[in-house]
């Protein structure tokens, strides 16, 4: 019975736009565990993960009674059509292809929403728990034990049929399904994603110091450290870097969900118009992305860093305006950073103006660091 109730879940799935699904022992993820403690001993955690390691590795902590995992992956695209280019005077940012489209935690919950509605109508008893992104097991650890793909050493998920591009989500169950055979590691002795991260946060194969991560810095909400703000470029939101030099991935393009294909001019915004924008526009204009979670400031910041960057002359008086009258510190200050970064003809004098009536201390520092920029 439960044998052909899996078979049937597995065309289901097939069937809402599940691109791939697997199954696995509910049992600890004990190596997991070890590796997390370590992650912690060395500070390498970014802070938005559960903290406590024993629910991220327990499922039967998550689920009374847990007996398997269903785990499900959604392929997204790793190319755009009629992509923009940006050009001296409209200079454009660039969203990590994983905020492409509508927000991945809102489809991939869809699809577990229905999986459990069509488990609930064939098991009236059956207990369930789903968790995408934000739960409390590690996505990657119950795809790779549930044969979905191998843990890449860029520490993605990488499948054979669509690459690393793909999301994740899973679903306790206390229904003991028969799980599914890993996936060998193919990675070999390729070791490219390690060699080209921009920050060097890949410190080894599969261990990652989170807190240099570019896709991480770029969701923070502080002024970014002097040490990676050259290596931002014009990301503002996430890093495709490790997934884009991987040989696995060439040729994968994934058009296969709408849902997920990128509208151009919010892939890749322009970025001076960001500086500006309000809330309720910049929610209006970029909600229903993944990338807009931590709202607009982040992606501000980081327009900032983009346009110093690109050294862009005509966005000086927008990043002086900003200077003077933005409430946010570190706006303020990012400004000024940026102006000095840039340099030309108004240059100097809003930055000395700036630091004669700027009474934040942090903001001071930048503006110092722009005044000592233009002398470079």
């Amino acid at each position: 019975m439960i044998a052909q109730l899996q078979k049937d879940l597995v065309e289901y799935a097939k069937s809402i736009g599940v691109d791939k699904i697997g199954f696995t022992h509910a049992s600890p993820f004990q190596e997991l565990k070890n590796r997390l403690k370590r992650q912690q001993e060395l500070n390498y955690q970014s802070g938005f993960e559960e903290s406590d390691i024993d629910l991220r590795t327990e499922p039967n902590r998550l689920l009374d009674g847990a007996e398997s995992i269903i785990a499900i992956a959604l392929a997204y695209p790793s190319k755009m059509e009629e992509a923009p280019t940006g050009k001296k005077g409209a200079r454009r940012g660039i969203f990590a292809r994983a905020s492409w489209g509508i927000d991945y935690h809102v489809a991939v919950r869809e699809r577990l929403q229905l999986i459990e509605e069509w488990l609930k109508e064939r098991v009236p008893t059956v207990q369930l728990k789903s968790m995408v992104d934000t739960g409390e097991l590690v996505d990657r650890a119950v795809a790779e034990r549930a044969g979905i793909g191998w843990s890449g050493k860029n520490c993605s998920i990488i499948t054979h049929e669509f690459g690393s591009y793909v999301y994740l989500g899973e679903m306790i169950t206390n229904i003991p399904f028969a799980p599914d055979t890993p996936i060998e590691n193919e990675c070999g002795e390729c070791r490219l994603c390690l060699d080209v991260c921009p920050t060097g946060a890949l410190v080894d194969a599969g261990q990652l110091n989170s807190k240099k991560c570019v896709a991480f810095l770029t969701q923070t909400k502080d002024f970014l450290p002097d040490e990676f703000r050259a290596k931002i470029g014009n990301r503002i939101y996430g890093c495709d870097t490790c997934q884009t030099v991987c040989p696995k991935n060439k040729g994968k393009i994934n058009w296969i969900h709408d849902e997920f294909k990128p509208d151009p001019e919010l892939a890749k915004p322009l970025l001076q118009p960001l500086l500006n924008l309000s809330n309720k526009e910049f929610k209006a204009k970029f909600g229903a992305m993944s990338g807009s979670w931590r709202g607009k400031k982040p992606i501000q910041r980081n327009a900032i860093i983009a346009l110093a960057h690109f050294k862009e002359e005509a966005a000086v008086p927008d990043l002086i305006a900003i200077m003077k009258k933005d409430e946010r510190p570190v706006m303020r200050g990012t400004a000024a950073w940026a102006i000095g970064k840039i340099g030309g003809p108004l240059a100097e004098e809003a930055l000395l103006a700036a630091r004669e009536r700027e009474m934040d201390s942090e903001v001071v520092a930048e503006i110092e660091k722009g005044l000592t920029l233009l002398n470079v």
